[in-house]
């Protein structure tokens, strides 16, 4: 049977429709941290330096519940693809419970015990008493950027992309205005400095959390408040969820703990460093920023045709994502170097951390387009029902030869920090090879659907017949 010739013209659309405003609601988001650290930057370096190392914490909570985001859309899409109301109100209730379990530990431990997790992101005393004033006041943030995380998840998954946008408006807004009143003491109220950063970002979240719901209400969105369908769990239900939800929680989990090894030894770098790696980290936000509207459209575009049997469409759409992003990352990467001197400045980089933050921005330009081709082809795995196989490369390479490096490079030989940084990411070229011998063999395409499992059942990977 001859192959249909690929639609790029519907293929770029609907790839719009999806990426363009995940890419502007994150774009916000990255721009309202940029001005964050903008502010904070004139409170000095150590201020700075000391809420970057808190993000770092939020950071591994997000490795702790992207793990159930990534398992939750790979049933929404599927189940949205196959048009399977109920599958989705219930693997949502279920993702929604295991996503806020992981929120309300993080927001104890963030509460409770802030001195002890400084501790364990930086020996430097100034930077410990800054983070532990941010952190306990940040915590009650927690539960409310996950519980939007989920909602957006849902929402993205059947395409409502434009509502956390919206929610994303009103709390990049908010955040900057009342940062401008909070940390400086304008309009009559206290300066509360870096406390002040963190209680705009509580009162923000909770304004997203409601925008979100309030729209979806309007929009008569039918499985996001629909509450009393979201718990009728069954046995079946969760032992199938569970089984595709472990290994990217396992992958999740063991990157986040890796990340905070790598954040422990980068943290004990000097003073000058620490900030340069704050400003980069928001910075690296942007790309990726950018880069997650392109990984939500793999991964609806690809999850929802394999769920409604179009496997073929599925598999022919998936390698030209992944291209296409790598493509659009190329070029921001790019701007971002010829720009980087005024976005510094701007920053609040001057002397040894204008050039430390200059550097990690060069070494991340020339990997990222490698490492976000990887990305984008886990989360097309992940959505077509394969979570194993960029799992266990992400693992084996990361605690068998990334940390290693790190820690070697970081804490035993003391090298410059740009060569610790440059550690980072050295696994990243040969998982790509890897990763894209497995895009080609098509071996990712595992349904969770009846109509996807049946029309499996008589497919080939194109590519085995010499045809793509």
């Amino acid at each position: 049977m001859e192959q249909q010739k690929f639609d790029w013209r519907d293929f770029l659309m609907k790839v719009a429709v999806i990426a363009v405003p995940v890419a502007l609601q994150n774009l916000l988001t990255t721009t309202g941290s940029m001005i964050d650290t903008m502010m904070i930057s004139s409170l000095g370096k150590t201020e700075v330096g000391a809420v970057g190392l808190c993000a770092q914490f939020s950071s591994l909570m997000f490795s702790c519940y992207w793990g159930f985001v990534g398992g939750g859309m790979l049933f929404f899409s599927q189940y949205w693809g196959a048009r399977d109301g109920d599958g989705i109100n219930r693997s949502y209730g279920l993702t929604l419970t295991c996503m806020m379990t992981v929120a309300l530990i993080f927001f104890l431990l963030g509460l409770f015990f802030p001195e002890a997790v400084m501790r364990l992101y930086t020996d430097k005393e100034s930077i410990q008493r800054i983070g532990v004033d941010y952190l306990r006041i940040a915590a009650f943030s927690y539960p409310l950027m996950v519980f939007s995380m989920a909602m957006a998840a849902l929402l993205r998954s059947t395409e409502r992309v434009t509502i956390p946008l919206y929610g994303s408006f009103a709390a990049v807004g908010i955040n900057v205005f009342l940062n401008w009143v909070l940390i400086f003491g304008n309009l009559g109220a206290p300066a509360m400095g870096v406390r002040g950063a963190a209680l705009a970002t509580v009162i923000s979240q909770c304004v997203s959390t409601l925008v979100i719901i309030l729209l979806s209400k309007r929009n008569g969105h039918p499985y996001l408040l629909a509450f009393s369908q979201h718990f009728r769990w069954t046995a079946d239900l969760i032992r199938s969820y569970f089984r595709k939800c472990f290994p990217i929680l396992m992958n999740e989990v063991l990157i986040g703990a890796g990340n905070m090894v790598i954040n422990v030894v980068l943290g004990r770098q000097p003073e000058e460093a620490i900030a340069a790696l704050a400003v980069f980290r928001t910075l690296e936000g942007l790309i990726i920023g950018f880069f997650a509207g392109f990984t939500n459209a793999a991964s609806i575009l690809v999850g929802k045709e394999v769920g409604a049997g179009n496997i073929d469409i599925a598999y022919r759409r998936a390698w030209r994502l992944v291209y296409l992003c790598q493509g659009f990352i190329a070029s921001v990467c790019v701007l971002l170097v010829l720009l980087h001197t005024p976005i510094l400045q701007i920053m609040g980089m001057s002397g040894d951390s204008f050039s430390i933050a200059f550097g990690m921005i060069a070494v991340f330009g020339v990997v990222a387009v490698i490492r976000m081709g990887n990305w984008t082809q886990n989360d097309t795995f992940r959505a077509a029902g394969d979570a194993t196989y960029g799992t266990i490369l992400e693992i084996v390479f990361m605690w068998a030869m990334l940390i290693p490096c790190v820690w070697l490079t970081g804490m035993v030989w003391k090298l410059p920090t740009l060569l610790v940084f440059a550690c980072c990411y050295i696994d990243e070229p040969i998982r790509y090879v890897l990763m894209q011998v497995h895009l080609f063999r098509g071996k990712w395409i595992k349904p969770v659907t009846p109509e996807g499992q049946k029309a499996l059942a008589g497919w080939r990977a194109p590519v085995r017949a010499g045809k793509r």
